[in-house]
Order: structure tokens, then sequence, then C-alpha cells
């Protein structure tokens, strides 16, 4: 090639690798316009996108608009709001699900993967330190997403600020996030200074790996270049700093925005020029800058034109195998779309590369002229061609929605589509996933084959794309879902309240019963005003019955009910049911040496003292009497302050006829008797405590 001057020269352009949009300007770009297509309405995005204005120009005549974090409350209820990669605070979100909005969040991984840090850090009362630039969307975002201390500096502060923004938070613990695209030396600096100053600080590579390797690369070319020029736009943060970077090693460096601004006069005698995009230029930017500058410092035939087009396009970034990249449609036909990659192969991705949905056909999601994202599967399919997937990059996609899932502790809703030996394959979108059995429910699982066909809300416990694993839990779900129930239980339940209960299971001492997801006690005491043997002679199991809260202990998650409280106390009606001279019936319940006593109905007995039993002597009351014995008796008095009924059996039976001097001597005989053993006073509650002193303790109950 030829010089103006006519002498030969080897002219050389070098484009710096990873020039250009990162993946998250392009997802958030892409999520954008594919809402706006989808949704057939206005867009909104959470401030400029992008710091381009070419490309924020093209947004707005798509219909898609940028508004302040200040003007959401200005948009109606239900708008579609894009958050762009630089991401929001969390007052931001709470604030658009209040307003109905339509989020569609396109926040960068690197930037969530900080925002979930700061969160739980601060949560944990550390102090937050952010290293960047205060006024920077992302910087904020940041900020918004600290519970507690916090504090920014500048990647560009002196030591002596540092040092007295650290004296603040003296012997208090610190974590340390820096900005993504800062430059690696100034954060490491700046954490340096603070580490000196709070032996307590924790550091965190938060930085941009895809940022770091383009500075890096920019730095190391511009060292080896005649002039260096840097596309970006005046107010991206990353741009200013690839020129800063650029310009430290090499003077002739040049910041322009497009072709327009080449400085095509200052190159003329360059031998070699680097080039380094940043994140915010687009690739037909950077295209067209190439070939203004070939033409500009080469005078060439047609076929050197081709040649150094060729050149051009090997000088951008190669499409890599697992690459995410992004063209133009080109073509589309039933069985695949061809896109336009800005390189000398197109991509083709073939019909079952599209996630399609029953009846669907790829015309129905694409047109051409759409720009689209896709994942490179091989740089050649054989055809010349670059092999690309829509599938496999949406799977990328939902890996990364599923590792914020998990950080964030989010449910997701999974497709159960088939059973395992240990439990079902469950998909979530384009990751397959899987449920073992012992995740799938709180209750038993014999038989994962009931859930084939369901969709199920699930934690995620586990992600590993490389390993290609993602674990769920509905059975975690439920846990919370039901812990949060009792909680809300907990809150609403007073002593004295009448609930409503299911019998759920039997123990000797009493019942268990369901009060709406808690279980409380139902001690064999609180059954019945009457003795029971076993809580089944009264409830069964599944019956649904009216308890009374006695007792409540949240501490130890203890209930304690009552089922006789509901029915009358018999000792309450008894004025209504018996009076003195009556005759009675029901069986022996008890005997003492004193007397048997016999239960009128559950928790009423009357004592039939050993005198009243026969008209002649009884020396032993169960040589007469036995429990369970179904006898009759007239009631004699009841003392209702004292709770005791008096009964007799002989008095329902004749005397036996005796000569009067027999029955001069009974009498006699009977005397003694009577003194060795007067008729003593005992009420029901005596009665009853044999039956206390068999039963265990109540309290010691609920706590097995």
């Amino acid at each position: 090639m030829m010089n103006r001057s006519g002498s030969k020269k080897d002219k050389k352009i070098i484009l710096v690798e990873g020039s250009g949009f990162c993946f998250g300007v392009k997802n958030a770009i892409q999520k954008a316009k594919r809402a706006r297509a989808e949704l057939d309405k206005e867009i909104f995005t959470l401030g400029d996108i992008i710091h381009n204005k070419v490309v924020v120009k093209d947004l707005n005549e798509r219909g898609i608009t940028a508004v302040g974090e200040d003007e959401i409350e200005t948009l109606k209820r239900g708008s579609n709001i894009v958050v762009r990669s630089h991401g929001a605070s969390r007052a931001f979100f709470e604030k658009a699900a209040g307003l109905d909005f339509n989020l569609i969040d396109a926040t960068c991984p690197y930037v969530s993967r900080i925002h979930t840090l700061v969160k739980n850090e601060s949560l944990k009362g550390r102090v937050i330190i952010i290293v960047g630039n205060e006024e920077h969307p992302e910087v904020a975002g940041i900020s918004g997403w600290c519970c507690g201390e916090k504090a920014v500096i500048s990647e560009n502060s002196k030591k002596s600020e540092i040092e007295e923004i650290c004296e603040k938070y003296k012997g208090k613990e610190i974590v340390v996030v820096g900005q993504t695209t800062i430059k690696q030396e100034a954060y490491e600096r700046v954490c340096e200074v603070i580490k000196s100053v709070n032996d307590h600080a924790e550091v965190m590579d938060t930085l941009c790996s895809i940022t770091t390797t383009r500075q890096e690369k920019a730095f190391e070319c511009a060292k080896n270049v005649d002039a260096m020029i840097v596309i970006g736009d005046s107010k991206s943060s990353n741009s200013l700093k690839l020129y800063e970077i650029c310009s430290s090693v090499n003077k002739n460096t040049f910041f322009i925005e497009n072709k327009s601004d080449l400085p095509l006069k200052k190159l003329s005698n360059c031998t070699t020029i680097g080039v380094v995009a940043s994140a915010s230029a687009p690739g037909q930017i950077i295209r067209e800058v190439m070939v203004i500058m070939n033409e500009n410092q080469n005078e060439t035939t047609g076929n050197e034109m081709l040649e150094l087009m060729d050149e051009i396009e090997k000088s951008m970034k190669s499409p890599k195998t697992g690459e995410i990249v992004e063209g133009v449609i080109d073509a589309i036909n039933d069985k695949e779309i061809v896109v336009n990659l800005g390189c000398k192969k197109d991509g083709i991705i073939p019909n079952s590369e599209v996630a399609l949905e029953e009846g669907q056909t790829i015309r129905d999601l694409f047109s051409v002229g759409d720009e689209i994202q896709a994942k490179v599967l091989k740089t050649d399919d054989g055809d010349g061609s670059i092999l690309l997937s829509r599938r496999k990059m949406e799977a990328s996609v939902h890996w990364a929605e599923l590792e914020d899932a998990l950080n964030n502790d989010e449910t997701v809703k999974v497709d159960v589509v088939r059973a395992v030996k240990s439990g079902v394959i469950a998909n979530y979108k384009e990751v397959s996933g899987f449920i073992p059995l012992s995740q799938l429910s709180e209750r038993f699982i014999e038989d994962a084959s009931e859930f084939v066909g369901q969709t199920m809300e699930a934690k995620v416990i586990r992600v590993d794309q490389k390993l290609g694993k993602a674990i769920f839990s509905p059975k975690q779900l439920q846990k919370e879902e039901k812990n949060k129930r009792l909680q809300e239980l907990w809150k609403k339940l007073n002593v004295g309240d009448d609930i409503e209960g299911k019998v759920m299971r039997f123990t000797e001492y009493g019942a268990f019963v369901d009060i709406g997801g808690v279980d409380g006690l139902l001690h064999i005491s609180e059954i019945s005003w009457g003795k029971l043997k076993h809580p089944s002679e009264v409830l069964t199991v599944g019956d649904t019955i009216n308890v009374k809260i006695l007792s409540l202990n949240p501490e130890k998650g203890k209930i304690s009910l009552g089922y006789k409280q509901n029915m009358p106390e018999p000792w309450s009606i008894i004025d209504d049911k018996y009076k003195a001279g009556d005759n009675v019936e029901g069986d022996i319940v008890q005997i003492k040496e004193y007397g048997a006593f016999l239960e009128l109905e559950p928790g009423l007995d009357g004592l039939i003292h050993i005198s009243e039993i026969s008209h002649s002597r009884v020396e032993n009351i169960n040589s007469v009497l036995h429990i369970g014995d179904n006898v009759e008796a007239k009631i004699l008095e009841i003392d209702k302050d004292r709770r005791r009924i008096s009964l007799s059996i002989k008095a329902l039976i004749d005397p036996p006829e005796q000569a009067p001097e027999a029955e001069e001597k009974a009498k006699e005989e009977e005397k003694p008797a009577d003194e060795a053993a007067p008729q003593q006073e005992v009420t029901t509650e005596e009665a009853n405590e044999g039956v206390a002193e068999a039963e265990p303790d109540k309290e010691e109950e609920k706590g097995e």
C-alpha cells in the first residue's frame, strides 16, 4: 500500500479484543426491544438504558423512552419499565410494586450479585463501603440495597480522605465493594488504605472481569501503537476510564463518539493505530470507524479494499463456542433463521434451537431486520456458517435467574416432566433440574409419579451451571409457608377463645387437635366432666369439634385446649335434674373402705355409704359391689355447697322381718359398727383423686 507521499508503508489498524457491548448491555437492549414488540405498548427505561446517543435515539424511535426515578409516579399504573443493566435501589422496586408497574429487570448479573451481597452483609450489622463514583447510577443502586451504615469513596480519593472516612468506623466490621467498571489498580489502592485503618475490613471481588480485561488489553495496545482511538460516549464512565488508561501511556489518544469525530489529519502519518470501544459502543459504529480509517489511511484498489475489509472483519472479535452473540436477521424460512453477525460468516439458528410453544412458528416470533441474540454452538456448521441456538442462550439467562433466586431466597415455578427412582425431573424454562423424593412434599411420598405433569412452586437449593445441576425443593417452600401461617395464627389466638378444630390423633393422656395449622393438646381430663379411660370413649379421629383455648405458650409452641367447657357443668344444673328422694340408676365407678361411688352422669357421682348398702352388716364392700355394677339407689341428700350427694341402696329394699328380741339385739350390734365407720364427707373431686394421681402431668405430656 502507498502513503500520500508515494512511499510504501505498512499501515496497521488494531481493534482491541472484547471491544463493544458487553452481555449486560446487550441483554438490556434486547429485553427492551422484545418487550416493545411483544406487548405492543410504550416501554419506559429507568434512565438511559445505555450511555450512547445513537442507541438512545434509536430506542426512542421504537417507542422506548427513558424516565428518571423521580418521574415514575407520573406514569400510569401498570406501565412497563425496563430496569437497565446498572440496576436500581430496593426502594425503587418497592415503589414500582406499589404502583403495579410491570418491571422488566435487566440488571447486570455482576451488579445483582453486589446487591445481594451488601444486603446480606449489612443485615449482619457490618458497615458497607462502596468504592466508585457516587453520582453513577450503579453506585446509587448498590447504596440503595444497604440496610445499615454505609459510605461511598471515590477511586480517585486522596489517602487522607479515605482515612478520614474509615476512622468513623474504626473497630467495626467493614465490607468493601467496588463499582463494576472502575480500574482494578484504583480499587486495590483504595482497599489497601482502608485495610491499613481498619483491621476488620473484608474486600470483595466485585469488578466486572470483562471490563477489567478490556482495560488491560487497551493499556497494552496503547503502549505499542502510534495513536489510540477510544470509541464511547462522553457520559459513559466506562468510556472515560478507557480514555484515561490509554492516554496515560500514549499522548496521541483520541476520544470519539462516532466516525465524524475521527481526527483523520492527525492520524495520517501514523503507521499503527489502536482502536478500543467501550461497553456503550454499538458494533455498527465500530465498523464504520474502522472502514473510514482504512479508507483514509490507504490508497487502495478494489481488490485491495476487499482484502482490507477481510482484515477488518478478522480484527473484530471472532465468535467462540459458548459465546452469546448479537446480530440482525437477514432471512427467515421454515427451517432456520439467517443472522448477520457483522463478520465473514452468517449465523444459522435451526428451528429446533428456538423454544416454540405448541402451534408456534419462528415467523410468529421474529421478522427480517430484527436484532437477535443467540449462543454459539459451533463456529462452523460444515456449510461455512456459525451454528447458533436461542434455546441455549435462553438457558444461560435462565441459569442466571436461578442463581439470583438462590441468592435472594426467591421461589420459582417448575414443571415436573417425569419420575425417576429417587425423585422427579423438573424444568425451569430451558433448564432441566431435579427434585429429590425427600424434597417433594412435607407429607410422605411413596410414588413420585403422582406429580408428573404438575407445575410446582419451589425453592432453589443448588445451582451449578458448569455441572448442569439445579436442585429444587417444594418441601422447603411448604415449610416456610406453614411457619408463616403459624406465626400469623399465633398472633390471632387468645386464651378463652372458642375455635373449631379437627381431631388428628390420640394418646393415652389425651388428643391432639389441629386448630388451623397448629396442634393443641386436649388433655383427657378436659374432654369430659366425667372420668375417661381413653379419649376414644368420646371422640373419633377426624371429628370436627369446638374447643376452648385454656393456655398458650408461644415460646414452646404449646397450646392447651378444653372440650368439656362447651358443655354444662353437672353441678350447675343439678337443681333441674335431681332432688332428695329421687330414685337414680348408674354404674359403680369407685370403691373405698367407707363406701362406693355411683356415677349418675359424667362428672356427677354420689356416695353410697357402707351403712346404706344393705340392711344387714357389710364387712367388705367388695363382697357385695364391684366396679361396673349397675345399681339403683335413692338420693338421701344433696349438698351443693360441698358438692356431695348421699345415696342409699337399702332405702329401696324392704328390711327383713325379725323377732322383737332379735331386732333389738341387731340394733345393739349395729351401733358399734356405725361408730367405727361413721359416714365420711367425700366430694366428687375426692372420688376422682385416684384417677388424677394415675394421670400424667399435662405440661409434661405437651412436651412429649
